[in-house]
């Protein structure tokens, strides 16, 4: 026998906390943004069931595909406390096409995973906008993506993002090269302040020095705390895939993101070598002096925790790392030289010498 139902009037899906008609909204206003992200090899738009795209249109011989996921963290948290959702997309992009352009590749395609427990169209369309700017800056097609929205699972207003890239390569321009050798040299990008890796220390750092996000920043006067850390990730893409195939000179690129110096220099070494890093060749950042100094870490914490003021590394044979650096000058980059390879000797991937060259912390 059938159930009999609890209520003569019908229960639906809106009633259960999900709006379709909301999704539906947000579906055609991400329309124009993934538009204005088109490149060579896309076919069609968003909407379909899957994102098509053609590499044989982007005049790849022997391409060989790289896929990386990721998401922003905790920085999410500050975004959506303080309101400010036109950057985070940014964010998401750059920690996904970044992990894609260390192994030599080019951006291709862009998807978004959007979860939240009520829509808001206005603050998600917020969101994507900022998603295909970034997709744009990397020149990587929005070509899809899937909005969630599941009443229970999250609090009101909180949401959640993740996203995956595509991009492609020539299977003979694959990096890290095979030929990396003591005495190459490592040259240092800077980042635009702490990206989206150690928010969940930054928020109890923020907490335990009763600061607000509306406070001056205590490391940058005339902007809010806020402002100055939701800075977007910077995204190296083009500058550095102009100078892998101008120079063809770049051994090995790598992210600094979670894990540091400390952890993500090795990940692109071969195990015969040792990064040598002089931290007395460039000045660590007001926002990390000031939380080394508010935190209370030492060195090698701070480290493996931020990127103390470089968002990537590249690493050139000595006889080319002038003409690497000018290339990247040429981009736009300020490319600093911070060390270099050496043989291993005691099993150490990575050692650093010297101090920061920056001032007292106040």
């Amino acid at each position: 026998m059938p159930a009999k139902p609890t209520s003569k009037t019908p229960t639906t899906y809106r009633d259960a906390g999900v709006d379709i008609d909301a999704g539906n909204a947000l579906v055609k206003a991400i329309g124009p943004l993934a538009a204005k992200t088109g490149r060579p090899g896309l076919i069609g738009g968003i909407g379909g069931f899957g994102g098509l795209f053609d590499l044989k249109a982007c005049g790849f011989a022997d391409a060989v595909l790289v896929a990386a996921t990721d998401g922003v963290g905790t920085k999410l948290k500050l975004a959506i406390e303080t309101d400010a959702h036109d950057g985070i997309g940014v964010d998401l992009v750059a920690m996904n096409v970044n992990d894609i352009v260390v192994q030599g590749a080019e951006p291709l395609f862009f998807l978004d995973y959007f979860a939240c427990g009520k829509l808001d169209v206005s603050v998600a369309e917020r969101v994507i906008a900022s998603i295909a700017r970034g997709c744009q800056e990397a020149g990587a097609a929005l070509i899809g993506g899937e909005t969630a929205e599941m009443p229970g699972l999250y609090a009101e207003g909180d949401y959640d993002l993740a996203g995956f890239a595509v991009g492609g390569v020539e299977r003979q321009d694959l990096l890290p090269r095979k030929d990396l050798e003591a005495g190459d040299v490592i040259l240092a990008l800077p980042s635009s302040g702490v990206h989206a890796n150690g928010f969940s220390l930054v928020r109890r750092v923020v907490e335990q020095a009763g600061l607000s996000w509306s406070d001056e920043a205590p490391f940058a006067p005339g902007v809010t705390l806020g402002q100055a850390l939701l800075t977007p990730t910077r995204i190296y893409v083009r500058p550095l895939l102009a100078v892998i195939r101008e120079t063809k000179a770049i051994k090995a690129l790598a992210h600094i993101t979670g894990g540091g110096l400390t952890n993500n220099i090795p990940r692109v070494l071969p195990e015969g070598l040792t990064a040598k890093i002089d931290l007395a060749s460039f000045a660590l950042p007001p926002v990390f002096a000031w939380l080394q100094h508010a935190a209370g870490l030492d060195a090698p914490e701070l480290l493996r925790t931020f990127n103390c003021g470089i968002g990537m590394v590249v690493v050139t044979a000595a006889a080319d790392a002038d003409r690497v650096a000018l290339s990247l000058k040429a981009q736009g980059e300020e490319p600093r030289r911070i060390g270099h390879l050496v043989p291993r000797k005691d099993k150490t991937p990575i050692a650093f010498k010297g101090k920061f060259a920056s001032g007292p912390v106040s």
